[in-house]
Order: structure tokens, then C-alpha cells, then sequence
């Protein structure tokens, strides 16, 4: 692939999905493409940029992007953001939702579903004590082709043995063949919804807790920047917010404050709270 065309490609990608390609990623992109390339009649990768040259198709770009963003998943991955969850994070909701019984979390980019899904999973252990809550888990994902692999919940030997506990392939999933089915009920707690990080999402209301992992990571300085304030935007006064093991948001935003002694865990900081607070009511 020639530079210009990498640069063609890199800028179509910035744009739709705000994900920052360098030179580096040329070999990448060129491999991930050009099955896109022969889906639609052309030979190569420089073909299919000259055929978008010529003519915009959005569909075609809209391919491309979800081609180039990266869908790496597992089942608990990291897992230490869902020891948090389990120990600090839905304790202190619980706490603090006692009169409206109400809970609300988003899984921001959630590729193939691995992450709600195992959120999921750690809410049913407490099915119990949520008798009679209200709990919504909304997934999102900029790729179409993930977030309809995510809502099958259909899963390959691997997939699972990656990092998914016995106990919960034993309670929430069943043998499909030589793969793994999730079962009803646990696709039934989360709700699955194509959206860009880069569109308004401010009608999906407020959440009591984000999880927005491994994204940052693709982002330039400015891209970063404005999704977190957007991010806080969404976020209760008393939420959390959660980041992968690698990212940071120093010199990336003021809104938010780490939890001491939880990497990766974040509130609202104090002028942000104030603000969400005289802005919305306390919840």
C-alpha cells in the first residue's frame, strides 16, 4: 500500500470512528482490508480506494471503519475491574439507590459481549438482594457485525476456556455443537445497540456506572479529551467510572478523580460533583 492511500484510509477511519492510525499500522491495514476490497468486486486494497475516490459510498466507508476498529474481548478480562465491581462498586450503589431501587450501567464498546455479559453474570450472583430493583445493562459498540454477534451470545471452545470460571459456564451457558450458547435468560439482561463513541449519546440519560476499557487507547489527545467529558456528562453525581489496566486521563480531563488504591476505578471529582449535583438532584 502506497502513502497516499494509507493516508486516505487512516483519515476515512479518524472520521468515522476517531481511532488515529500511524504508519506503523500500514501492513494492518492493508490485511484487514482487502477482504473488505474483494466483497465488493475490487482486486486490491489501492482499487478499493480509488473506487471511494471516485465515488463516497457511506455504506463502504461504514465497512471499512468497523474493519479497522479493534474487537478484542474475553470473558472477565482483566478481572480486576470486576472484583470492584463485586466488592466496592455495587455495595455502595446499593447503599445509595435504597429509596429509588434503581440501577443503570453501560458497557461502552463492548465488541463481541463479553464484558456485559460477564457484568451480567456477576449481577444474577446478587438476584437475591436485587429482588425487586430495576437494573438496565446497556452494551454498545461502533460495529454492527460485533453487536449482532454479541446478542447470539454464541461463542467459540476458546472463547470461553479464555477466562469465563466453571461455575458460571455450568449455570449460564449450554453446549451448541462443538461451541457455546449463553443461555436466555442472561441475554435477556443486557441490551445490545449499535452507537459511535464519536455521535451525541446524551438521550441515553444518566448511569451509575461506565465502563469505558481499552478504548482511549486508539485515540489521539483531543479525541480523548472530549469523549471523557462527554463521558462525565453521563455519569451520576456519585457514579463510577472504569478504565482499562494501561490507560490514564492524566492531562486528559479534570471531571473525574481515582478511587485510592483502585487502579483504574474513577469518580467524579469534587467541582465536577458539585455541578452534576446542583444540575440534575442528588440520586
Amino acid at each position: 500500500m502506497n502513502a497516499a492511500d494509507f493516508s486516505f484510509f487512516a483519515r476515512l477511519v479518524k472520521e468515522g470512528s476517531g481511532l488515529a492510525m500511524t504508519e506503523d499500522k500500514s501492513y494492518l491495514v492493508e490485511t484487514r482490508l482487502l477482504s473488505v476490497a474483494q466483497r465488493h468486486g475490487h482486486a486490491s486494497v489501492a482499487a478499493l480506494a480509488w473506487a471511494l475516490k471516485k465515488h463516497r459510498d457511506t455504506g463502504l466507508v461504514r465497512e471499512i471503519v468497523e474493519a479497522m476498529t479493534t474487537n478484542e474481548s474475553s470473558f472477565f478480562r482483566d478481572m480486576k475491574p470486576f472484583e470492584q465491581f463485586r466488592t466496592l462498586v455495587l455495595p455502595a450503589l446499593l447503599k445509595a439507590r435504597a429509596a429509588s431501587r434503581t440501577l443503570r450501567f453501560w458497557s461502552a464498546a463492548c465488541a463481541a459481549g463479553q464484558e456485559p455479559y460477564s457484568l451480567a453474570m456477576l449481577l444474577d450472583e446478587e438476584r437475591v438482594r436485587l429482588a425487586g430493583w430495576h437494573v438496565s445493562l446497556l452494551a454498545t459498540d461502533i460495529s454492527g457485525e460485533m453487536i449482532e454477534r454479541a446478542k447470539a451470545g454464541n461463542y467459540s471452545q476458546f472463547e470461553v476456556q479464555r477466562g469465563l470460571p466453571l461455575k458460571y459456564v455450568v449455570r449460564h451457558l449450554e453446549p451448541e455443537a462443538d461451541r457455546w450458547q449463553v443461555k436466555p435468560a442472561l441475554r435477556a439482561m443486557v441490551e445490545f445497540r449499535v452507537m459511535n463513541l464519536l455521535d451525541d449519546f446524551s438521550a441515553l440519560g444518566p448511569f451509575d456506572m461506565i465502563l469505558c476499557r481499552n478504548v482511549l487507547l486508539y485515540f489521539d489527545r483531543p479525541t480523548k479529551a472530549a469523549l471523557l467529558e462527554r463521558l462525565a456528562r453521563q455519569l451520576r453525581p456519585d457514579g463510577f467510572f472504569i478504565l482499562g489496566g494501561a490507560e490514564t486521563m492524566i492531562g486528559m480531563s479534570e471531571r473525574f478523580e481515582p478511587v485510592p488504591q483502585q487502579h483504574g476505578l474513577y469518580r467524579l471529582a469534587p467541582p465536577a460533583y458539585a455541578l452534576a449535583t446542583s444540575a440534575s438532584g442528588t440520586n
